[in-house]
């Protein structure tokens, strides 16, 4: 028998929410008694709101006591954190930005121990799970529950993901096979501390997808949670990230999607790095996982199935068919400063990418309606999305403005 107790991570960096969501994490759990926190206090004394002295005597809470300066990211900052698992039957992984449904850790177990009768030895319930605002709370919690879509390979070769509403959710008993892994909502047995630890040479990037393969190769079952057992915050608007304060945060991200292509093998990349415990497990093997979900690494390609959104695992193909059934699609937002494109008069933008040797891989120009759409972004910079079919990777991206009054503008050049 199982000592039923959950360890909790949160890996928190100068953020408001972190007290109000250790609170209702308690407040809503069936058996308080059973949690055990382990919290990374990334902090700084400027920030009057960021303080734990109430937990302080709770023989429940570990806290590693970080100054904020001295944060090297948050996959570091997870790892820290994860020094502190002392057997606990299970494990939930959380932001500190969240919100709880009443009885979440019973519900959670629940799911756990109904996968397991059905075979799946090593259960991981995971998901970009459904928002709440804190500025209009409980009002603007969404009652829906999500699961994870396919977005894109952004061009250092990280997977991107999107949070979609369940389609079936009402008519589901149980929770939907995932293919991908959230490093702000997991729930899975104790034993994932130790066998799949968060790598602390990872910055950001990379992190889920990197997690997510290691996982299934260690023989964790991803799923995705029917109901809602929590929300929570993504916009955090106005308030400091890690690389915000970090001066270095640029080269170590520039690191991090190395050492990603590297274990993934990827664009040609040697895996000439000993990572040690970071590595994939040896239950399955990064095929099976590619098979199962229906992405290539080496190809940086996605079946149609997935690109779909239907439930995983993907159908089984052999041979040519396998080979044959990726498509290469490259996805990309360029961010275009509104400095850069002051007029009011644009007729069009040249929008094109090209490959190493300068020759244009693809072109779509944007028209006066896309371009208004462009300079009034509620972000404060224009956003140009592209998406097409290439066997290349492009080197770099090029928008062009024509204006009615001064004809071609500055060309504007990225690197991908």
């Amino acid at each position: 028998m199982g000592n039923g107790k959950i360890f909790i991570q949160i890996a928190s960096y100068r953020d408001p929410q972190l007290v109000p969501t250790i609170k209702d994490c308690i407040k809503n759990a069936k058996n308080p008694k059973k949690l055990v926190f382990s919290i990374a206090w990334q902090h700084s004394t400027e920030d009057l709101w960021d303080n734990l002295d109430e937990f302080k005597d709770d023989k429940r809470f570990k806290v590693v006591d970080i100054d904020y300066k001295e944060s090297k990211g948050a996959c570091w900052a997870r790892n820290q954190l994860q020094q502190n698992y002392k057997d606990e039957e299970y494990t939930l992984q959380l932001d500190s930005h969240h919100r709880f449904a009443e009885n979440w850790d019973e519900e959670c177990i629940l799911m756990v121990k109904q996968l397991q009768k059905k075979g799946h030895k090593k259960p991981l319930l995971t998901g970009y799970i459904s928002s709440f605002d804190p500025d209009n709370d409980p009002s603007g919690r969404i009652q829906q529950p999500w699961k994870m879509n396919f977005d894109r390979f952004i061009p250092e070769g990280a997977v991107f993901f999107l949070p979609a509403t369940i389609d079936d959710y009402k008519e589901r008993t149980e929770p939907l096979p995932a293919r991908f892994y959230s490093a702000h909502f997991c729930f899975t047995l104790g034993s994932f501390v130790k066998e799949v630890p968060h790598d602390p040479e990872y910055y950001f990037h990379g992190e889920e997808i990197s997690i997510a393969v290691r996982a299934y190769t260690w023989g964790y079952d991803l799923f995705h949670p029917h109901k809602i057992v929590a929300w929570h915050e993504y916009t955090r608007k106005g308030r400091k990230k890690q690389w915000d304060d970090d001066p270095k945060w640029v080269t170590k991200n520039v690191n991090c999607h190395l050492r990603n292509r590297k274990l993934f093998e990827m664009d040609g990349e040697v895996k000439d790095i000993d990572f040690g415990i970071y590595d994939f497990g040896s239950e399955r093997t990064l095929e099976d996982y590619e098979r199962y979900a229906g992405l290539s690494f080496k190809k940086r390609a996605v079946q149609q199935y997935t690109i779909d959104n239907k439930y995983a695992p993907n159908p089984p193909l052999f041979g040519d068919n396998f080979d044959k059934s990726f498509l290469k699609i490259f996805k990309h937002c360029i961010d275009i400063g509104f400095d850069k494109i002051p007029l009011t008069d644009y007729e069009f933008f040249v929008v094109a990418f090209h490959d190493e040797m300068d020759e244009t891989i693809f072109r779509k120009d944007a028209d006066a309606n896309e371009i208004k759409n462009i300079k009034n972004d509620s972000e404060g910079y224009g956003k140009i999305w592209r998406e097409f079919q290439t066997d290349k990777k492009p080197k770099y991206w090029v928008v062009w403005p024509y204006s009615t009054t001064n004809g071609w503008c500055e060309r504007i050049t990225g690197d991908l």
